[in-house]
């Protein structure tokens, strides 16, 4: 066997490895994704109340979770949180801190998107007898999500990235089992680039959906 053949064989040897942290990585950027919209929509219609008592709250938590790296979030979430009695697990540590953060970022393209919403369609929606809350579930929100489609998937894509942050706080995705092998075996020129490449494998095709939505909503407007 060649020597070409060997450094082939461990190459495909350490991609093999670093798939096995594939299934987390997945599984950590759509449940943080989940999360991040769901909250992401409350804060939204918080910071677009009359309110003051809702308004400014979601204001302080944009400002502060834009403001502040997600990597520090997670360690205060993680490590910080014990010491006032909560032990959360490394995923619900992973779930809560990267589905914070990017709430803190989908409230703003939730809020463009309602804005951009002609304010006549909500009271043409409350003259027909509707509640704000149907107006803005059955009138509002289905054609600002035009605007926010684009947005919103890059966003996913962004959280996918972000997602290789969470071996600091023990799971075992693609950026750690990459740590691990560059421990075992001291071939960072090889193994780093190769996670990078596995990355890059699942962004592009949502980059490609992305530029669609986009083209889709020139059409559409």
């Amino acid at each position: 066997m060649s020597l070409f053949d060997v450094f082939l064989l461990k190459g495909w040897s350490y991609f093999i490895r670093l798939l096995v942290g594939l299934p987390e990585t997945v599984k950590v950027a759509i449940a943080a994704l989940i999360f991040a919209l769901i909250f992401g929509l409350i804060v939204a219609l918080f910071r677009l109340a009359r309110w003051r008592l809702l308004r400014w709250p979601a204001i302080i938590y944009v400002e502060a979770f834009r403001g502040t790296p997600a990597l520090v979030q997670l360690f205060v979430i993680y490590f910080g949180l014990p010491d006032l009695g909560f032990q959360p697990s490394p995923f619900q540590a992973a779930i809560v801190g990267l589905g914070l953060n990017g709430a803190a970022y989908i409230s703003e393209v939730y809020r463009a998107g309602i804005e951009s919403i002609h304010r006549g369609q909500m009271e043409a929606a409350l003259s027909l007898g509707m509640t704000p809350a149907r107006a803005m579930r059955y009138i509002i929100l289905p054609q600002a999500l035009r605007t926010m489609l684009p947005p919103l998937t890059n966003f996913a894509i962004v959280l996918l990235k972000d997602t290789a942050l969470v071996f600091t706080v023990g799971i075992l995705e693609i950026m750690a089992i990459s740590r691990q092998l560059v421990t075992e075996t001291l071939q960072s020129g090889i193994i780093y680039p190769m996670a990078g490449f596995i990355y890059l494998c699942m962004t592009i095709p949502m980059s490609r959906l992305a530029a669609r939505l986009e083209h889709a909503k020139r059409a559409w407007q």
